[in-house]
C-alpha cells in the first residue's frame, strides 16, 4: 500500500480536481477573487509528501521537461522582482507583493502534479489507474452537468466575485452548462484536453468491449462540450482530432493510404460532430449563427437550408424534447437563478436580434452611468445615464472580440514593452494606474498574457517545456514499434494542440482545473514513454548478452 501511495495520490488528485466545485475555504488576499480550496490544500500535503520521497530517493524527478519547467519559475522570480524594483509596475506594498506572487505560488502547483504523476508511474499497469481514472471523471462531470442542464443541481461559478464566494446557484433555460468548474469556458477547455484522447484512442483500439466504452465516453463528453457553447473550445477540439488523424494517415506507407485514411476518418468523425451539434447544440448554433449575420447573403443560404434540415429530420434536430416535456423538476428554494450568456451579453435563441447601432451580440442597450460634476457645497455624487458608444471592432466584430482587440491585447503588448525580456510581472495587465488593484486577471489569449507578465524569457521557457514534450512524444511514436505507444502519443499531442489552440482565445493554462489536470496528464505520458523505452533497452541488452 504504502509503496503504491504516490500513485494512489495522483490519480486521485486527477479526478478530484476537475470534480470538487470551487468552493472556497477562505480568502488568502481582500478583496481579489482568487481563494484558498480545498485542492490548494491537498496538493500542498501531497507535494510535501512527495519531497520527502525525494529526499529518500525512493522517487526520480529527471526527465528532459524539468529543466524548462524550473526556468521558467526562475524567470517568473526575476520578473516579479524586475517589476518592483526597475520598472516598478508593482508597488512595494503586501497587498501587491503578495498578489504577484500568489500567481508565481499557483505555477508551482500547476507544475507540481507534472512531477508527481510522473515520479509516481513505475509499472505500465500505474498508467492504466490513471487512465481508468480519467474515464471516471469525464462520465462524473458529464452526468453533474446533465444534472444542472435539466435538474437544477447545484452551480458554483468565479464569473464574478459574489458567485465565487460559494453562492448556490442553478442555471435558468439557455444558461450554458458549467458543470463542476468555475465557468463553461473552464469546462470547455478541460474538454478540448480529454475528448481528442478518448476518439483517436477509441479507433485504433482492437477490442470491441474497449472501443464500445471509449466511443460512449467520447459521446458523452462531447454532448457536455456542447452544451458548453464555447465557440473557441468546439473548434479547437474539431482541429485537435484533425490534427491526429493527420499524424495516423501519415503513418501509412502509400500515399494514397494517406489520402484515403485522412479523408475517410475525417468524414465520419465530422458527420458525428455535426449530428451532435445539431442535436443538442441550439445554443452553440445561435452563438456560430453571430458570426455569419455579417455576411448577409449566406447567411440567408444557411437559414433556408437550416428550415430545409429541421422539416426532413425533425428527429434529429431536438431528440430531447419528448424527455423534456416528462420532467417534473423544481427549482431550488436555497438557489439563485444564473444565466452566463447574461453576463456576457450574447445572443440566444430567444432574444431579441441587435439593431445596427449595437454590436452583433449585444441584445440589450444598457446606458452607461457616468458621475457629473455637483454643487460645490455638496459631497453627494450625482450619476447620469448616457447612451452607450461603441467602438469600431465593437460594430464590425461584437462586444467579446473588440474587448480583446481594444483592452486586453493592447495592455499585454504594453507589459511586454516594459520590459521585453521579463515583462510587466504577473497581475500588472489590466491596472489602469500602478496603485490599481484589481480583482481579477484576464488577457484571453493565453500567449500574450504570458509575453505580457513575464516576457521572452517566461514566454520561451513555458511554451518550450510543452513543445520538448511533444517532440519527445512524436519522436518516440515514429521510432517505435510499441502500438500503444503511438497511439498515447499522437493522442496526447493531438490534445496538446487542441489546448494551445484554444489558448489563443481564453487563458486556458491560467485556469486551475484546466492547468492541474494538463500538467498531470503529460507527466503521465512522459512517464509511460520512459517506461516503453526502458523496457526496449533492456530487451536488447538481454538479446546482446
Amino acid at each position: 500500500m504504502l509503496q503504491n501511495l504516490l500513485l494512489i495520490i495522483a490519480s486521485f488528485l486527477l479526478a478530484f480536481i476537475p470534480l470538487y466545485p470551487k468552493i472556497p475555504l477562505f480568502d488568502i488576499l481582500p478583496g481579489y477573487i482568487v481563494r484558498v480550496r480545498l485542492e490548494d490544500a491537498l496538493i500542498l500535503l501531497a507535494f510535501l509528501y512527495y519531497l520527502v520521497q525525494l529526499f529518500r530517493k525512493k522517487i526520480d524527478f529527471k526527465n528532459k521537461v524539468a529543466p524548462w519547467i524550473f526556468a521558467y519559475l526562475g524567470f517568473a522570480s526575476l520578473s516579479i522582482l524586475s517589476a518592483i524594483f526597475l520598472i516598478k509596475t508593482i508597488p512595494l506594498e503586501l497587498i501587491h507583493v503578495g498578489k504577484s506572487v500568489l500567481h508565481l505560488f499557483r505555477y508551482t502547483e500547476y507544475f507540481s502534479l507534472f512531477f508527481i504523476m510522473f515520479s509516481s508511474i513505475k509499472k505500465i499497469k500505474d498508467v492504466k489507474i490513471i487512465f481508468y481514472a480519467l474515464i471516471f471523471t469525464v462520465l462524473s462531470i458529464s452526468i453533474y452537468g446533465y444534472g444542472q442542464r435539466y435538474w437544477y443541481w447545484p452551480v458554483f461559478s468565479t464569473m464574478n466575485r459574489e458567485f465565487s464566494k460559494g453562492m448556490v446557484l442553478y442555471l435558468t433555460e439557455h444558461a450554458r452548462v458549467q458543470s463542476t468548474f468555475g465557468g463553461h469556458y473552464d469546462l470547455a477547455a478541460y474538454l478540448v484536453i480529454v475528448l481528442p484522447i478518448f476518439y483517436l484512442m477509441a479507433i485504433n483500439t482492437t477490442k470491441k468491449w474497449q472501443r464500445f466504452g471509449l466511443h460512449f465516453v467520447h459521446i458523452i463528453g462531447l454532448w457536455l462540450l456542447v452544451m458548453s457553447a464555447s465557440r473557441t473550445s468546439f473548434i479547437a477540439y474539431i482541429g485537435a482530432v484533425l490534427f491526429g488523424l493527420l499524424l495516423f494517415a501519415l503513418a501509412k506507407n502509400k500515399f494514397i493510404e494517406k489520402i484515403v485514411y485522412f479523408f475517410k476518418k475525417s468524414f465520419i468523425y465530422l458527420l458525428l460532430v455535426l449530428i451532435m451539434m445539431y442535436s443538442f447544440g441550439a445554443d452553440m448554433r445561435e452563438r456560430f449563427e453571430q458570426v455569419l449575420r455579417a455576411y448577409p447573403e449566406t447567411f440567408k443560404t444557411y437559414e433556408e437550408t437550416k428550415k430545409y434540415v429541421a422539416t426532413q429530420s425533425e428527429f434529429i434536430t431536438n431528440p430531447m424534447k419528448k424527455i423534456r416535456e416528462y420532467q417534473d423538476s423544481k427549482k431550488p428554494k436555497n438557489g439563485i437563478a444564473f444565466d452566463n450568456t447574461e453576463l456576457e451579453v450574447v445572443l440566444t435563441p430567444t432574444d431579441e436580434q441587435p439593431t445596427s447601432v449595437r454590436p452583433i451580440d449585444v441584445y440589450v442597450d444598457v446606458p452607461d452611468r457616468v458621475a457629473v460634476a455637483t454643487d460645490s457645497t455638496s459631497s453627494a455624487i450625482t450619476y447620469v445615464d448616457r447612451p452607450r458608444t461603441w467602438s469600431d471592432n465593437a460594430l464590425k466584430y461584437g462586444l467579446s472580440f473588440a474587448i480583446r482587440l481594444d483592452e486586453l491585447w493592447p495592455n499585454a503588448v504594453k507589459g511586454f514593452m516594459k520590459n521585453p525580456l521579463l515583462g510587466s510581472g504577473y497581475a500588472t495587465l489590466n491596472k489602469k494606474g500602478v496603485e490599481q488593484f484589481t480583482e481579477a486577471e484576464s488577457t484571453d489569449n493565453n500567449f500574450l498574457r504570458t509575453l505580457g507578465e513575464t516576457g521572452l524569457l517566461g514566454f520561451i521557457s513555458f511554451y518550450g517545456a510543452i513543445i520538448v514534450l511533444l517532440v519527445i512524444l512524436y519522436k518516440n511514436q515514429k521510432n517505435s514499434d510499441n502500438k500503444q505507444l503511438k497511439i498515447a502519443n499522437v493522442a496526447f499531442i493531438a490534445a496538446s494542440i487542441g489546448l494551445l489552440l484554444n489558448a489563443s482565445y481564453i487563458d486556458v493554462f491560467a485556469s486551475s482545473k484546466v492547468a492541474f489536470s494538463y500538467w498531470a496528464l503529460a507527466g503521465a505520458v512522459l512517464a509511460y514513454n520512459n517506461l516503453i523505452i526502458n523496457e526496449n533497452h533492456a530487451k536488447k541488452n538481454k538479446k546482446g548478452s
